[in-house]
């Protein structure tokens, strides 16, 4: 005789209505109906099912033995719990070795922390099994809020509520959008990691999403001793909370919906691009310190976030390096919903970084409420002259060598006008991993109009962990020595190298000097 299936079957969140095509078919066609319920024998799943099941099916209750952690087996919780899987195994096993189909009923999804799993492992390998996705509690809950659970890149993080409180605000405080499970008894520990990581103002409670007892309420004001197992904590999209209001006092309350049936947006934010400096704790000024302790997203290159120590009750959204209008657009959207943005760049904002992304950005006429502000920095060229004395302490230019945004013969006509000019030069983005040949070919571009004894700072990581500076002359430049990290400063032609005695006959560091005074005057 031919062995049975088994099923393991998604119902959904609760309304029957929401059960797909596929289960209302096997549940009907089922030999076997299994169910799991707590001691009292009331089962969510069975409840689901109901409408789809016909007389003459077989029914195999599933009761757990206990549903807490206390109990009087040897082996504890772990050990009832294990025990009773066994069990399931054995008496599942016994229909499907008669040839009957058995459908194991699950409410939301079945391998989304769903109890038919465990039955999974035991039985799949021996017998035809085949799973049958649901819809999940957390799709529900987006739905009944009517608000976007992950837009774009953002981060969607499921927590169960049983974790620490101080592992759950970790976690919260480095996502984007977070639903937390499991809440009844943990409703406590979640709502305070949820305060902890400062996400308070943007959470959302759902009970039995989808049913008639459906209750949505912002999370600030539940009574903790009305909270059933069934029940969610939502943060949802960050970008979507434009359709949030705040109350005065900061808590998240319901807006009405107006007559399209969308709410109505918040008052926009602001965006603040903020300058780290070159990477010296002591380089970031008060002003930028202020505005990135009291913004509420931070956006930037993950790399520069890094250098921002975290803070709860902010979110960080973290991107690669080639995707600055993005970033800017994702900033602007944050702060359409209320938000105060801040997006961080190394040295000053407006030196080629995120400032000029963001302004441009800002253009668009979607962007046009929300307010933009730029905090400066100190510049990478101010800090590696600072390393050697002035440099620049007359007339100079500032170039890029990357040709990712603006063409090479660009590039190479403005240096060729600023050594004519006997400018000093800071040169930013000399090289990189794929750009290997623009170092010499500025400096061949510099010695048609410099003499090869002209001096050259290459300063390296100045003010970070690896910082070296080194004074050479153009002619002795090495190329392959310079890197991404690397600023130059090429000298002009009455740039000096001054030796210093030093001590007890050591020569001291030179200083290079640009005078302020020209031969002429």
């Amino acid at each position: 005789m031919a062995r049975g299936r088994l099923w393991g079957v998604g119902l959904g969140p609760g309304d029957p209505e929401l059960v797909t095509v596929k289960a209302a078919r096997l549940v009907g066609a089922a030999d076997v109906l299994a169910f799991h319920s707590g001691p009292h024998g009331r089962s969510i799943a069975r409840r689901i099912a109901d409408p789809y099941v016909r007389d003459g099916q077989i029914e195999e209750p599933l009761v757990y033995p206990v549903t807490t952690g206390t109990t009087a087996h040897p082996d504890g919780y772990e050990g009832a719990v294990r025990d009773f899987y066994d069990e399931v195994a054995v008496r599942l096993a016994g229909h499907l070795d008669a040839g009957r189909d058995v459908v194991v009923l699950c409410e939301g999804d079945p391998m989304f922390y769903g109890s038919y799993m465990y039955t999974h492992e035991r039985l799949a390998g021996r017998y035809e099994t085949q799973v049958v996705p649901g819809v999940t509690s957390v799709s529900a809950a987006a739905a009944a809020l009517g608000r976007p659970l992950v837009e774009r890149d953002e981060v969607l993080t499921i927590l169960p509520g049983t974790l620490p409180r101080a592992e759950l605000a970790r976690r919260l405080a480095d996502t984007d959008s977070a639903a937390v499970l499991k809440l009844g008894r943990t409703f406590g520990t979640v709502s305070g990691a949820i305060e902890d990581a400062g996400r308070g103002p943007s959470a959302w409670y759902v009970e039995r999403a989808s049913t008639p007892d459906q209750r949505t309420t912002a999370l600030r004001d539940v009574d903790p001793q009305t909270v059933p197992y069934f029940s969610l904590a939502l943060l949802p999209s960050p970008t979507g909370q434009r359709s949030m209001g705040q109350s005065a006092i900061g808590a998240v309350v319901p807006e009405p919906l107006s007559g399209n049936g969308l709410a109505p947006p918040c008052a926009p934010g602001e965006v603040v691009v903020v300058g780290l400096g070159p990477g010296e704790e002591g380089w970031l000024t008060p002003q930028a310190k202020r505005e990135l302790e009291r913004a509420d997203h931070l956006v930037g290159y993950r790399t520069y976030l890094d250098r921002v120590p975290v803070r709860s009750g902010q979110t960080r959204h973290a991107s690669g390096n080639t995707v600055e209008a993005d970033r800017a657009d994702h900033a602007l959207a944050l702060a359409a919903s209320g938000a105060r943005v801040a997006v961080v760049s190394s040295g000053d904002p407006g030196v080629f970084a995120m400032a000029a992304a963001v302004v441009e950005q800002a253009a668009d006429e979607r962007w046009a409420a929300v307010g933009v502000r730029v905090v400066p920095g100190l510049t990478a060229a101010q800090a590696v002259a600072s390393r050697v004395g002035a440099p620049l302490g007359h007339d100079y230019a500032v170039v890029s060598l990357s040709d990712r945004l603006k063409p090479w013969d660009v590039i190479e006509r403005r240096l060729d006008a600023l050594a004519a000019a006997d400018l000093a030069i800071a040169i930013y983005n000399p090289a990189s991993r794929s750009r290997t040949w623009q170092v010499e070919a500025a400096q061949q571009v510099l010695l048609r109009h410099r003499q090869a004894t002209t001096p050259v700072v290459v300063g390296r990581d100045v003010g970070g962990p690896a910082e070296t500076v080194r004074v050479v002359t153009l002619g002795d430049l090495d190329p392959s020595s310079i890197d991404m990290r690397c600023l130059l400063i090429i000298g002009s032609s009455t740039t000096q190298v001054l030796a210093r005695p030093g001590v007890n006959g050591d020569p001291g560091q030179p200083l290079v000097l640009t005078p302020r005074h020209y031969p002429s005057t």
